[in-house]
């Protein structure tokens, strides 16, 4: 089945490139010149992966990115961007973005990214369906309930605030609990590549992951550090009966 794309782009010329470079490599691109036809679409279609601009008439890249979280819809979405400040980054990211990508970088680049993002939501499908879940189709870990499908995230019924990057961590350790990660293996597993120098990256997301889901962060149940190696999901907290 062709993938599908929804690039929500108004600079048409770059928009044109972006579609013939993906249509050659067997993608079909649907084009979506403003955010409110962006939206509109979203909510009307069903799209293997977003690619978004920032910088949008009438609402923003930012805005449309929190719109589509909040009506629920976790589709992969890959932010463009003429700018490329770390602030951007940011803010992007914590939006409920999955990457953030400069309109500098080359085509190539560009659909290896796309290509990685697939990747990933492909390989969190295939987490799912092997973890252990209850009657529900929910991961329970310890007091953690996990529902892939909501991406949502309950901690003894209390609803946990997670970005989409933490929820994806967590997700990926929790479908494999005892497994040792480096940090390049959950920089490739969760961001879909490697990126030089950018192991700090992980180290972040994981102190702000486990500052919402740890009862005490200075003694971690659940996520653990293996000192010298990476990180692992404790595998002796209770599992799904």
């Amino acid at each position: 089945m062709t993938p599908s794309i929804l690039l929500i782009e108004d600079d048409f010329d770059f928009a044109n490139l972006v579609g013939i470079s993906l249509g050659e490599e067997g993608f079909e691109v649907v084009l979506a010149p403003s955010g409110e036809v962006g939206l509109e679409l979203a909510a009307s279609s069903s799209f293997d992966l977003i690619l978004l601009d920032l910088m949008l008439p009438g609402i923003s890249g930012l805005e449309v990115c929190r719109h589509l979280r909040q009506a629920e819809n976790h589709t992969p979405l890959l932010m463009l961007t003429a700018r490329d400040t770390e602030l951007d980054r940011v803010l992007g990211l914590e939006m409920g973005a999955d990457d953030y990508m400069p309109k500098t970088m080359g085509v190539r680049e560009l659909v290896a990214r796309v290509r990685a993002a697939l990747r990933r939501s492909q390989r969190y499908a295939g987490d799912e369906a092997e973890a252990e879940v209850d009657a529900e189709g929910v991961l329970v870990r310890g007091d953690l309930r996990i529902n892939p499908e909501r991406r949502e995230v309950l901690r003894e019924q209390e609803s946990l605030e997670l970005t989409a990057k933490e929820f994806d961590l967590l997700l990926h350790f929790a479908s494999h609990p005892g497994r040792v990660f480096t940090r390049d293996d959950l920089l490739s597993a969760v961001w879909g590549y490697h990126y030089d120098g950018y192991q700090h990256t992980v180290n972040s997301h994981i102190n702000r992951l486990r500052g919402k889901i740890e009862p005490d962060v200075r003694n971690p149940e659940y996520l653990l550090t293996v000192w010298g190696v990476g990180y692992k999901f404790n595998d002796t907290v209770n599992r799904a009966c």
